[in-house]
């Protein structure tokens, strides 16, 4: 679409129309300087790695930050982590920046759609006014909110500053949560077999509990307790004793050698462990956690995290749990049947948000899923409803891909979403990959002409057509497309999928082919994850290569991650005679004041943690005497400096020859996360990223079944066309490969597409389309066949 002029277009010798930024030196950044036009959309282009989100994110966005932070008091600054000024000569014309990312939503078990959102807000408020029977307060409707009496002597301040105590006597605070499951909508039971092995005594280590070792104090506790026998297995164990080791209740009682309370292993359990947002936990503890705990629907509030009182009240006929419940399309149906005039602005502007929901493509959600299993495309689009309706003008609104996990049908109406931000009077900087994005910029600066060290200069900056004349990456890519095959690939077999209904499935049959390119495709919502993921995955031979998080730590990165820091260690140990230990961070090489991190972590409490460089080791990690130990000229901290493209060259020939490491770091630089440094935490990499590392270690196993979600997330339009040699390779040497894609490239690549829909949620479902990418073409008889037929000029 042709992107519209704002009416409110600064001059063009107005200096104040301009965010101008002058030597930019943020990670990969070689001295940048750029001016960028505010009220405009600025569109930010250039390969992964090419130092966009460096120049967006980490300097512009983090400056405004830094200096909106600084307009609080002193005191509110104590309670904010302090932000380090970006490494840039100079910054002038900025405003505040909104930032709009992938950042997946907080996994908090009590945040969903609707609370994130005004949306369960605006519910309560209504119900608590027109809601019959009445119940109570828009509290009375809340999950997090439990109904309480509270007592006692208050103080309290009168206007003119004195103090004054108020006796209050059993006031009830009314909330909505189900007291069974405390507002979560889901219990635990615990598998007791992960918790307790029968066979074994206390001393013998019968606990399996992370941190109860059976030479523990927390074991010895149990074990001295005098309610039960530290030396007999558990099996043998009395009815009375089986009940004081996992359920006695709180007791005092005298152990070793002090005054203690006793309490049985089950609720102590659910207290320390069961009870928390998995999140907070350590992985090892998180992972014993899955593993034991069992969680359902909560059968006294049936899942809807609201007690009796809450549900009982009705509006239009539905009950609040009922309208959470809803696919947002049908709520917005509900609300327009609401004909109260006393609440009519409120049902306006609820209407108003269901409707921005369905404008951004995420009508299928409901209020009441957790927003910690949102996709980061889902979260990210969530994010931006909140400032749809926002007053507040003149802003920059920064976006990182707000088109990924979008079917092209979506994309056009998020595009005229950025547009009328921008029509609203405000700056929208937008780092963008599709050029179906790319086309509606104002503005486009283009990074690169490579990634890490091969990049951060501005390569172009200006209008699309110019971009698209320019002898740039990204102005060479901007118009090509990637035809249908005149002939695909033969099956070798199926995999049967029968009577798939998981979600929004309706009992659906259709067989994938083996030993070819499948791209399952169709609108956000409809149904594609469900379909592959839910009946495809974990059956024997397939591989799930998704963009789910890596399990490890802040310390794990590609080198720790991929296994090929073993034989680099080895390699510098039998070059200069030491033991390999040495060379790891995580061992007795570490810095001994950053403990090998590399950055000091202060833990403040309940307050943000903040974080600073390691000033003794610089950053790097390891003692100063092992940085005296070298390998082909390079120490340890030298080449996990390197990126994974220089250490390819590094580890090819010479002194430091390493076959194998080699061979793994060509599969790394073959998924195109040649940019990527050897030591850069995995906590730092995209979902894209993530699940093209994942990718390369199955590199090079033979056959099987590989499923990838979305494989294009965060890929310039030139690795996308090395993705597609990539799958080519994977189908050819014998594998099956099922792809879930929007892109059209992909599409167009793919030797049998399977087209889920019509629509989304409960307007999807079924099976639409499958055969060829060329009959889909021909047949225009699905949205998906309309937008590939426009992609490919047919």
């Amino acid at each position: 679409m042709a992107p519209r002029t704002p009416q409110n277009a600064p001059h063009p010798a107005d200096t104040h129309g301009v965010i101008r930024v002058e030597g930019a030196r943020e990670n990969n950044l070689r001295n940048v300087s750029v001016e960028l036009p505010k009220r405009r959309l600025t569109v930010f282009t250039g390969v992964s790695g090419s130092g966009k989100s460096s120049l967006v994110f980490a300097t512009i966005a983090a400056e405004s930050r830094r200096l909106l932070d600084e307009t609080y008091s002193t005191f509110i600054q104590g309670f904010m982590p302090s932000l380090p000024r970006p490494d840039v000569d100079h910054l002038d014309g900025i405003t505040t920046a909104i930032l709009v990312d992938q950042e997946r939503m907080g996994a908090n078990v009590r945040s969903t759609v609707g609370t994130v959102t005004d949306a369960h807000a605006m519910l309560r408020n209504l119900f608590s006014r027109v809601g019959d029977p009445y119940v109570g307060p828009p509290t009375a409707f809340s999950f997090n909110v439990p109904t309480s009496k509270a007592s006692g002597v208050f103080a309290t301040d009168k206007a003119g500053g004195e103090t004054e105590k108020k006796i209050v006597r059993d006031q009830v605070y009314l909330g909505g949560m189900c007291p069974e499951c405390e507002g979560r909508g889901t219990v635990s039971d615990l598998d007791l077999s992960v918790i307790v092995d029968e066979s074994l005594s206390l001393n013998a280590g019968a606990i399996l509990v992370p941190g109860y070792k059976a030479d523990g104090w927390m074991v010895k506790g149990f074990a001295e307790s005098g309610f039960v026998d530290g030396d007999k297995p558990i099996r043998d164990y009395t009815d009375t004793e089986r009940h004081d080791l996992l359920h006695r209740d709180k007791t005092k009682i005298k152990a070793l050698g002090m005054n203690m309370t006793y309490q049985g292993l089950i609720p102590k359990l659910r207290e320390s462990m069961f009870s928390k947002d998995p999140e907070q936990l350590q992985p090892h503890v998180r992972r014993f956690v899955e593993r034991a705990a069992v969680f359902g629907p909560c059968p006294a509030c049936e899942g809807t995290r609201l007690n009796a009182s809450a549900r009982s009240a009705k509006v239009a006929g539905r009950t609040i749990a009922e309208v959470c419940s809803m696919q947002i399309t049908d709520a917005a149906t509900w609300a327009r049947g609401i004909d109260q005039p006393g609440v009519a602005p409120l049902v306006k502007a609820l209407l108003h948000l269901f409707d921005s929901f369905v404008a951004i493509g995420l009508g299928y959600l409901s209020l009441e899923r957790p927003a910690g299993t949102l996709s980061g495309g889902e979260a990210q689009r969530v994010k931006m409803i909140r400032h749809l309706g926002s007053a507040l003008t003149d802003v920059t609104y920064v976006f990182d891909e707000p088109t990924i996990g979008l079917h092209p049908h979506d994309i056009a109406r998020m595009n005229e979403l950025l547009v009328d931000l921008r029509d609203k009077g405000n700056t929208v900087l937008v780092v963008e990959h599709k050029p179906e994005a790319i086309a509606i910029a104002d503005h486009v600066v283009d990074l690169g002409p490579g990634a890490g060290s091969d990049g951060g200069t501005i390569c172009y900056e200006g209008s699309v057509d110019g971009l698209r004349d320019s002898d740039t990456l990204t102005g060479k890519h901007l118009d090509l497309r990637v035809g249908v095959k005149d002939a695909v690939r033969p099956a070798t077999g199926t995999l049967e999928i029968r009577g798939a209904s998981q979600n929004n499935l309706r009992d659906v049959d259709v067989d994938v082919p083996t030993g070819v390119l499948t791209v399952v495709t169709g609108v956000a919502g409809s149904g594609k994850s469900s379909l592959v993921h839910g009946n495809l995955a974990g059956r024997e031979g397939v591989v799930v290569v998704d963009q789910g998080a890596i399990k490890g730590s802040r310390r794990s990165n590609p080198a720790t991650y991929t296994g090929l820091l073993e034989p680099v260690r080895k390699a510098f140990a039998k070059a200069n005679g030491v033991k390999p230990a040495l060379f790891s961070a995580n061992s007795e090489g570490a810095c001994p004041t950053c403990k090998g991190n590399g950055r000091i972590y202060t833990e403040l409490g309940f307050m943000e943690t903040v974080e600073s460089p390691c000033e003794d080791c610089g950053g790097k990690r390891f003692m100063a005497e092992v940085l005296d130990y070298t390998l082909a000229g390079k120490n340890i901290a030298e080449v996990l400096d390197l990126s994974i493209s220089q250490a390819h060259d590094f580890f090819s020939d010479g002194e430091a020859r390493i076959p194998a490491v080699h061979k793994i770091l060509g599969h790394l630089r073959d998924v195109g996360l040649g940019y990527l440094h050897l030591g850069q935490p995995l906590n730092t990499l995209s979902g894209g990223e993530r699940q093209r590392l994942k990718l390369a270690m199955h590199m090079g196993e033979q056959g099987g079944v590989y499923l990838l979600d979305e494989p294009t997330t965060g890929l310039h339009l030139a690795d996308v066309e090395n993705l597609l040699a990539l799958l080519d390779r994977l189908v050819d040497a014998g594998r099956t490969v099922v792809v879930i894609e929007h892109h059209q490239a992909v599409m167009a690549h793919a030797d049998h597409i399977i087209d889920v829909g019509p629509g989304a949620g409960h307007d999807g479902g079924t099976i639409v389309f499958q055969g060829t990418p060329a009959r889909l073409v021909a047949d225009r008889s699905t949205l998906t066949g309309q937008h590939l037929a426009d992609y490919v000029g047919a």
